[in-house]
């Protein structure tokens, strides 16, 4: 096992699981059966997961199931409690996506399972739990969507890779080329051990290393831990999950050219409207507070995540909650986000996170606790195919998935685009964020302000944050 993968396997808490959970809503039913097949077909052409994951002092590694069965992986499930229309329906999805995501996988088994619940709102819904050492975000969605066609009945050499959006290869392998460079700085930084990582100055040792790779390091460690809220919190073993209505991509499109920024960043700056909306209805007061969360970044073009293993960094995004003005959020969350484009700090997370996979444990904890005092959320954005997918002949209507929070963090905020809509979900701490759909609804009318001003604004000029207070409703 390499020593990123090792990282994240022995990153597992009975607070924070290392699993990457997805769901997928399927417009038409599907047979425990036919899935069977498919993954026997497709998920288990990927041979690493009939291997289960062994951790010893000397290392991880991974040795294969000699007692696999795919029954104990593939299972029926149940929504809980009564169901008595589509909205109540939802919610008892929720609920079972709660309770799965709260529970660790069997350690003595391959660290995967799908559970399949085979009548939901006249289809069918599919949950699956991947643990985060066997790949990163984006490998483990392209897997989860290798199980699906572009087409109902699919013919010999369907492409499935062409529905995805592609990135931007030349520049991913660009900051690839880099990797070696920090991983090597953060064996040294490791080696120091636990009373070093203490102390977040490093000056005196990194001064040593010299360049951007020390500065970005010493940035990153110092910086101050997140501000306290109701964001953040002691963390207990279970987990709610929820997720909004769609919006249309179209039009998240048109806000950004609006506010001459990107998607990403329109799709944060509404998430971060959320979080404050909730927060003040909870009787937290966000007035001029900016928390920060977790970002991972993607480290190798998408069409070679079906490699599996973790490649991916992490970078610090600022969220103004204290902000009340929606283009003002978006102004400062894209000023962050262009900060980060232009840092090395995704991978010096890679780096370290190579070291962290081969330190002693005392090391890894305070490494991780350091890490994870200076944010209060996980935050993904994951470009999925802008075209209809079939699972098994079954139209796949909706999908959502959550990666796992680390240390102390205990709320994930997970967006996804597929077929022109996006997609947005939220798991938390029960004891941080009992209710997480109070969050979600906000979503989409802090999405529509956005829009609104994008429309009521000057076609002529990008809107700024004085021009939307010039168009408050009411002024």
């Amino acid at each position: 096992m390499s020593r990123v993968d090792t990282a994240w396997l022995r990153m597992e808490r009975p607070t924070n699981p290392m699993m990457i959970t997805g769901v997928l809503m399927l417009a038409e039913p599907l047979s425990l059966q036919r899935l069977r097949r498919v993954v026997r077909e497709r998920f288990l052409a990927y041979s690493r997961f009939l291997q289960r994951a062994v951790d010893t002092a000397t290392g991880a590694s991974w040795l294969d199931d000699e007692r696999f069965d795919l029954d104990a992986h593939v299972l029926p499930a149940a929504l809980p409690g009564r169901v008595r229309s589509v909205a109540s329906e939802k919610r008892a999805l929720e609920r079972l996506v709660s309770r799965l995501t709260s529970s660790p996988l069997d350690p003595a088994r391959p660290l995967w399972q799908f559970d399949l619940v085979e009548r939901y709102q006249g289809g069918s819904a599919l949950v699956a739990r991947i643990h985060h050492s066997y790949a990163d975000g984006i490998a483990l969605v392209q897997v989860l969507l290798s199980l699906t066609d572009t087409q109902r009945n699919p013919g010999k050499g369907a492409d499935l890779a062409r529905a995805w959006l592609k990135d931007d290869g030349a520049s991913v392998a660009r900051r690839v080329g880099a990797v070696e460079r920090y991983a090597r700085l953060g064996n040294r930084v490791m080696e120091t051990g636990r009373d070093l990582l203490r102390d977040p100055s490093l000056a005196g040792v990194l001064a040593k290393e010299g360049g951007e790779i020390a500065r970005e390091l010493v940035t990153a460690l110092s910086l101050p831990d997140d501000p306290p809220s109701l964001l953040r919190g002691e963390l207990g073993k279970r987990k709610r999950v929820a997720w909004a209505e769609p919006l249309d991509l179209d039009d998240v499109k048109a806000v950004g050219r609006a506010c001459d920024c990107t998607v990403n960043d329109v799709l944060m700056a509404t998430a971060t409207g959320a979080l404050r909306g909730y927060m003040i209805e909870r009787g937290d007061d966000p007035d001029g507070l900016t928390v920060r969360a977790t970002v991972p970044v993607n480290l190798r073009p998408l069409e070679h995540a079906r490699k599996l293993g973790n490649h991916f960094g992490l970078v610090f995004l600022d969220l103004p909650v204290g902000e009340e003005n929606p283009v003002g959020r978006l102004e400062r969350v894209s000023a962050s986000m262009d900060g980060l484009k232009a840092s090395r700090q995704a991978v010096v997370a890679f780096g370290l996170l190579a070291a962290l996979g081969m330190a002693p444990g005392a090391v890894q904890e305070v490494a991780l606790e350091l890490f994870s005092r200076k944010a209060s959320a996980v935050a993904t954005n994951v470009p999925g195919p802008q075209q209809p997918l079939y699972l098994a002949g079954s139209l796949v209507r909706e999908l959502m998935f959550w990666v796992p929070q680390t240390g102390s963090i205990g709320i994930g905020v997970s967006i996804i685009s597929y077929n022109g809509r996006v997609h947005f979900g939220l798991v938390a701490d029960a004891g941080l964020i009992p209710d997480p759909d109070a969050v979600v609804r906000r979503f989409g009318p802090e999405f529509d302000k956005l829009l609104f001003l994008a429309l009521m604004g000057d076609w002529d000029r990008p809107l700024d944050a004085s021009v939307a207070e010039a168009l408050r409703p009411g002024d």
